[in-house]
């Protein structure tokens, strides 16, 4: 599996003028008193990546700038008595497990607000845009390790020309992309109204999912410091976004089942478009037909689990599931071979494919890196299923949702609904910049409907 890399994005464009403005704590509201919950199995593999970055971007607010800060402020204050873990550090037990731990005399979350008055929101949601983006968003190149000694929740409220970017860095040793989302979404809803309440209260006990203490050795120094081990500098990267019209992921879904035999099992929208995206990656990479390619897709194991864990449980539990073959088989083959090993693969990572991997990381505990996911990887992130753009804070939906700069490496994918909604889905991708290049001119990839 791949933790981290430091990866280099191209620089293209020149970087959005940021203007900090102010730097403050939030804690929670009300008194939660001294809390400690263990980090568990599902967890611990993401102590080395570094912390998951998202960014919404909206148009306009009703208000001063100001006034629209203070409201964001006070609603976080009031979201996280319900998600206090957020508001704490990480800590370590008297057995050197690593936990979340919060008390009230923490600083809370940290919240930076910035001005960026010279960028229009327009100049931010080009497919090309990810220089821009990256300012917007706190704590590029911080690891999760660091949680130890900084918040594990960072907020950048920037100031646009003609709206405002929410920028968030979320420690991935302690959540995964549902629970991220989870937290916007409440977040919101305590923000569009006096006296609101959250919908779905987060489920928070880990230890109901996974209470075995695996005690990691990490190559530490003292202090706030990256480790050395754990540095690693990966290669020059374009990112880009693709965006598919419903029409255009009909077709992709269409066209892969039809090359499906009659006994085999209808491909999903997912699996379908995974195949796309495989095939379309490694033929960019003009790769030999002998040298291997990998696919990733890291699955939600939360109604995978023995017993199952509510949408509401807040963590990681999260796995990354492997299939791969040689270049020439894959590219020789019709489109529904690519599809029909991510199927298997999925369908056979059930809940005692996940007992086997928790207890062979907890007998073989390891720091995984980025650069141990080896060559040729695609691998999958976020999910069109996350309802991204209905994150309403009182000013309207967002009009881009992205990913940070953080967490990518070459072959990265993150996967977002449309902006429009129906079935369009919007596809981030990371590449080494000539693979990218000629990702960009190919028409069976691009469906001519991008």
């Amino acid at each position: 599996m791949a933790p981290f890399q430091v990866p280099s994005m191209e620089n293209t464009e020149k970087f959005v003028k940021i203007k900090t403005l102010s730097k403050s704590q939030v804690k929670p509201e009300k008194t939660i008193g001294r809390k400690e919950f263990q980090l568990v199995t599902f967890d611990l593999p993401y102590i080395a990546f570094f912390y998951n970055q998202k960014l919404l971007i909206y148009k306009g607010y009703e208000g001063k700038f100001d006034e629209v800060v203070a409201k964001l402020k006070d609603s976080l204050g009031v979201v996280l008595e319900d998600f206090y873990q957020l508001a704490g550090k990480l800590g370590k037990d008297e057995e050197g497990v690593f936990r979340v731990e919060y008390d009230d005399n923490m600083d809370g979350a940290e919240v930076v607000v910035a001005d960026a008055e010279e960028i229009l929101v327009s100049e931010l949601l080009g497919e090309d845009a990810a220089s821009k983006l990256k300012e917007l968003v706190p704590y590029n190149g911080i690891l999760n390790l660091e949680g130890l000694y900084r918040p594990l929740l960072a907020v950048q409220l920037t100031k646009l020309q003609d709206g405002l970017a929410i920028g968030c860095a979320f420690n991935h040793a302690i959540l995964d992309g549902t629970s991220t989302w989870h937290f916007m979404r409440s977040w919101s809803e305590i923000c569009r109204g006096p006296g609101q309440l959250i919908s779905v209260q987060p489920f928070l006990d880990r230890t109901e999912v996974r209470n075995t203490k695996v005690k990691l050795e990490l190559p530490e120094k003292s202090g706030p410091t990256i480790p050395d081990a754990i540095k690693f500098v990966g290669p020059t990267l374009r990112e880009k976004i693709f965006k598919f019209s419903e029409s255009a992921i009909e077709r992709i879904k269409s066209d892969v089942n039809a090359d499906s035999s009659d006994d085999s099992k209808s491909f999903s929208t997912f699996q379908a478009l995974s195949s796309h995206l495989w095939r379309a990656v490694t033929r960019a990479r003009q790769l030999k037909p002998e040298d291997p390619t990998v696919f990733i897709v890291f699955a939600d194991c939360r109604k995978r689990v023995d017993p199952p864990m509510p949408d509401s449980y807040f963590g990681n539990l999260i796995q990354a599931i492997f299939t791969g073959t040689a270049t020439g088989l894959l590219l020789a083959h019709p489109k529904d071979f690519g599809a029909s090993m991510i199927q298997k693969a999925i369908y056979a990572h059930d809940s005692k494919a996940i007992q086997e991997r928790n207890t062979e990381f907890e007998n073989n505990p390891k720091i995984f890196q980025f650069k141990d996911a080896g060559m040729n990887v695609v691998a999958i992130g976020s999910s069109p299923r996350f309802k991204v753009y209905e994150v309403d804070f009182g000013f309207g939906n967002p009009e881009s949702v992205r990913s940070g700069a953080n967490n990518r490496f070459d072959g990265m994918v993150y996967l977002y609904p449309g902006k429009n909604g129906e079935k369009s889905i919007d596809v981030e991708i990371s590449l080494e910049i000539g693979a990218m290049e000629r990702l960009e001119k190919d028409n069976e990839f691009l469906m001519e409907e991008i």
